[in-house]
C-alpha cells in the first residue's frame, strides 16, 4: 500500500453554543479534512482545526503546508514504513504541528486499515471507550450554572468550567456551577492563561477554602512561564494541569524536571500527531505524571483519533474530548459514537471513518 495522492477540504459546522474562553469564542467550527489516498484505493482521514490563538496555525497555513511542503515528502511512500512517513512528517519544516497532526493520523488511519486493526488496539487496547468531560464556556454566572446543569442532565459527571477573564468575577462563576450540580460532579477549570502567577494561588485557595471542590486547574498562567506554574502547583493543594506550556517532547520533559506541574493536556494539534502524542504520554508516565487527552474544536475525525491513543494506553486518566458533541451536526460518517459522557471506539480498521458529508476540496 503505496500513498499515491494527499488532498484537502473544509468542513463547517455549527456549534451548540458559542464556545467563549479567556482566548477567543468560536460559532461555527471550520475544521479541514485531509485525505491521503492509498494505491490500493484505501483513504485515510486527518483533521486540523484553525487555532491561531494557540497553534498559530489557520486554514490557509495548514493547507498551504501539508499541500506544498509536507504532502510531497509522502508521495509514494509504502504505508508499511510507518516510522520513517512520520519521520518525515516531522522533519520536513519546523512548527506547524497542526498540519503535521492531521497527516499523521490519516497515516495512522492507513496503517491500522492495511493491517484490519482499529487503533485503540494499535495503541495498546487498554479499553474500548473513554469516559470525557463536557465544556462550559466563559459566561455570566447563571448562564453557565444553567450550562452545567444541561451538561448534568445529558450525563456528564466531569464539567470543564472555563474561566480566565476576571478573577473576583471567576469565583463567583465557580461558585455558581458548583451550586448548581451540586457535590457529586466533578469541576475542572481552564483559566487559559488568563492569571498571574500570585493571582492563581490566591483565587484557587480561596476556591478551596470556600469548599468548592475543584478536580484540578488547567494552565492558569501564561504558557511561556514555566516558574510561575511552578510557583502556583507548589502553594495549592488541587492539582495543576499543564496545556498550553505543554506543546513539545522538550516543553514536557522541561516541566516534568522542574517539577512544575502535576497533570500533562495531551493535545493531537500541540503535538503534531498520534506519533509525537505517544512518545509525550510514555514520557510523563516514566515520570509517574498523568495525562489528560484533550482536544482543539476539531471533527469527529480528530476526535476519534485522540480517543484511539487515549484509551489505548493506561497514562490517559481523564479525558477532555467534547468538541464533536458541541457541535450542532455530524457529518463525518463512521468513527467514535458518544453514550452519555463516553466515547465508545470502533471496532472497524483504522480510524473506522467511511467519509466526511459536507466534504469540499480546496
Amino acid at each position: 500500500m503505496k500513498i499515491q495522492d494527499i488532498r484537502v477540504g473544509k468542513v463547517s459546522i455549527p456549534l451548540k453554543t458559542p464556545f467563549k474562553t479567556a482566548l477567543r469564542r468560536v460559532d461555527t467550527a471550520e475544521d479541514l479534512i485531509v485525505q491521503v489516498r492509498a494505491d490500493d484505493g484505501s483513504v485515510g482521514y486527518g483533521n486540523a482545526p484553525a487555532t491561531v490563538v494557540i497553534t498559530g496555525d489557520s486554514h490557509e497555513s495548514v493547507a498551504a503546508a501539508i499541500l506544498h511542503t509536507i504532502g510531497p515528502k509522502l508521495v509514494g511512500r509504502d504505508i508499511d514504513d510507518r516510522e520513517e512517513i512520520l519521520q518525515a512528517i516531522q522533519s520536513a519544516m519546523v512548527h506547524n504541528t497542526s498540519a503535521k497532526a492531521a497527516l499523521d493520523m490519516a497515516v495512522h488511519d492507513l496503517f491500522g486499515q492495511r493491517y484490519g486493526m482499529p487503533l485503540h488496539r494499535f495503541f495498546g487496547g487498554a479499553r474500548c471507550r473513554v469516559v470525557s468531560d463536557l465544556t462550559v464556556s466563559v459566561n455570566e454566572p447563571a448562564v453557565m450554572a444553567a450550562d452545567a446543569r444541561r451538561a448534568v442532565a445529558a450525563g456528564y459527571r466531569h464539567i470543564k468550567v472555563k474561566v480566565g477573564l476576571d478573577g473576583a468575577e471567576d469565583f463567583r462563576r465557580v461558585q455558581a456551577v458548583r451550586q448548581a450540580v451540586g457535590p457529586d460532579i466533578s469541576i475542572r477549570l481552564d483559566a487559559n492563561q488568563g492569571w498571574k502567577p500570585k493571582e492563581a494561588v490566591r483565587l484557587i485557595r480561596r476556591m478551596e477554602d470556600a469548599g468548592l471542590d475543584i478536580e484540578l486547574v488547567e494552565q492558569p498562567v501564561a504558557a511561556w512561564d514555566f516558574e510561575g506554574l511552578k510557583q502556583v502547583t507548589d502553594h495549592v493543594d488541587t492539582d495543576v494541569m499543564a496545556d498550553e506550556s505543554a506543546f513539545s517532547l522538550r516543553d514536557v520533559f522541561r516541566l516534568l524536571s522542574m517539577r512544575a506541574c502535576d497533570l500533562i493536556n495531551v493535545k493531537l494539534m500541540k503535538a503534531g500527531g498520534l506519533g509525537p502524542a505517544a512518545k509525550i504520554a510514555a514520557l510523563a508516565e516514566s515520570a509517574g505524571v498523568g495525562c489528560m487527552m484533550g482536544c482543539m474544536l476539531e471533527s469527529k475525525v480528530g476526535i476519534t483519533a485522540a480517543a484511539a491513543l487515549s484509551a489505548g494506553r493506561t497514562v490517559f486518566v481523564k479525558n477532555d474530548l467534547d468538541a464533536a458533541d458541541l457541535m450542532a451536526s455530524d457529518p463525518v460518517e463512521g468513527g467514535i459514537s458518544y453514550e452519555a459522557n463516553e466515547l465508545v471506539l470502533p471496532e472497524r480498521p483504522g480510524l473506522g471513518i467511511t467519509g466526511v458529508k459536507g466534504w469540499k476540496e480546496l
